[in-house]
């Protein structure tokens, strides 16, 4: 058995407590064996964490990792303008290579940032399980299905292959590869789509996963079409289950609220693209007040414009307050948990929490620096004041990820070099 010694930091609990403990992993494993006082030098590999806090890794609930290659792009628009002029063109141009230096470029940021375990909906996706595999993080994956505008034969395909990705992909890379169901949203696939597909998700046995009332034009057509809410009509269609999740919730209304918290199925918030769309505020309060499981993502690169939970965790807390007018809304220790087990209890997958017997999936975080001085609370400094720069190592499935900053399973530069050349490439196609 190979172990790992992560020695003199402290420790964020799942209860949302700090103590000072070493951590012992099992590596062969990847789960954490023990949690302890005096754990130096047992390691065969040892990290020190002194004057650092070691957090369960972060769990990002909803991206479009390869949109890497769109950062920057097309700002400064709302949803539906940004997608039909910018996005879905430069989509239209992609090619399978593009989408594996994309996810790489994506996996490396979410490295550096201290992010292990990330849920993700985009095209090609055995070229994102391929690049999760060498960069050794866990993800659940799918294929995002759209429909509108497609015939029907192209249109059945596109939900066959959600379909078949699921289950062929599901438990790859040694495991750390779960999988879903994904279309896009209730508004861009089409009724008898969702009858035919979403039982095919039921027996294969793996969750579903999409868009909902992001926007307000994403709510109307379904209220003026059927006459409900557009969280009653995914009721009506088997997609709202305990195991499923859906992405950034931001016009819900109570009886949606009500409806969410009964099923069991997660809200992955999204504040930062949320509010450089100008989508809105999710109601997060009341959705944890109703008993709501919220996590946390930070949505693709193109629309937000980076893959840090930690400015992410900070949106979630300054949006939770001005939401509600009310200063405790949101508070830090919500936010540590939307960081960690509260968004893998979200998206299915078991990490997320610092004790025995659980995935050795982990963030240190370099406390030595002006902006985490003086150390009265390491929950707010975390939720308030942290900075993707601050990771010093990252571990997932207990192997080094980063270690001091340098990333061990990606070629920084290289990696860096790629996503330029076809970054530059995929826009001038789009342009043509």
């Amino acid at each position: 058995m190979a172990t790992l010694a992560i020695t003199g930091g402290q420790l964020l609990r799942p209860d949302g407590t700090i103590s000072r403990a070493d951590v012992l992993v099992d590596q062969d494993e990847g789960t954490i064996l023990e949690l302890g006082d005096d754990l130096a030098g047992t390691g065969d590999t040892n990290l020190d964490a002194s004057n650092a806090l070691v957090t369960p890794g972060f769990v990002n609930g909803h991206s479009h990792v390869a949109m890497t290659l769109l950062r920057g792009h097309a700002d400064d628009k709302p949803l539906d303008a940004w997608l039909q002029e910018d996005i879905w063109p430069a989509e239209d141009e992609l090619t399978p290579e593009d989408i594996r230096v994309g996810a790489e470029l994506g996996l490396l940021e979410m490295i550096k940032s201290g992010t292990t375990a990330f849920a993700d909906m985009y095209f090609e996706v055995p070229e994102i399980a391929a690049a999760v595999d060498t960069a050794g993080l866990r993800a659940r994956l799918g294929h995002g299905v759209v429909t509108v505008a497609a015939d029907e034969a192209a249109a059945r395909e596109d939900a066959q292959t959600s379909i078949d990705v699921a289950r062929e992909l599901d438990g790859a890379a040694d495991g750390r590869i779960s999988t879903a169901f994904m279309p896009h949203s209730l508004t861009t696939v089409g009724e008898e789509y969702l009858d035919e597909f979403v039982p095919k998700a039921r027996e294969i046995g793996v969750p579903i996963h999409y868009h909902a009332n992001e926007t307000t034009d994403e709510v109307a057509p379904i209220v003026e079409e059927r006459g409900m809410r557009p969280l009653a009509y995914a009721a009506e269609k088997g997609m709202l289950e305990p195991e499923d999740f859906v992405a950034h919730g931001v016009h819900v209304d109570e009886s949606e609220i009500e409806l969410l918290a009964e099923a069991g199925t997660g809200v992955i918030h999204c504040p930062g693209s949320n509010m450089k769309l100008a989508s809105g505020m999710a109601p997060v309060q009341r959705l944890l007040d109703a008993g709501v499981t919220v996590g946390l993502g930070t949505d693709g690169a193109a629309s937000n414009n980076d893959l840090s939970l930690l400015d992410e965790a900070r949106d979630a807390a300054m949006v939770g307050k001005l939401e509600t007018g009310d200063a405790s809304a949101v508070p830090a220790g919500a936010v540590a948990e939307f960081l960690t087990h509260g968004t893998a209890d979200a998206i299915g997958l078991d990490t997320g929490r610092l004790e025995p017997g659980s995935a050795a999936d982990l963030a240190v975080i370099d406390l030595e620096t002006p902006h985490l001085t003086p150390p009265h609370d390491l929950v707010s400094h975390l939720a308030y004041a942290a900075a993707a720069a601050d990771v010093k190592h990252t571990i997932c499935d207990g192997q080094v990820l980063m270690r001091d900053r340098e990333v061990q399973t990606l070629d920084e530069r290289a990696v860096c070099d790629r996503a330029r050349e076809h970054a530059v490439a995929l826009v001038d196609r789009a342009a043509e």
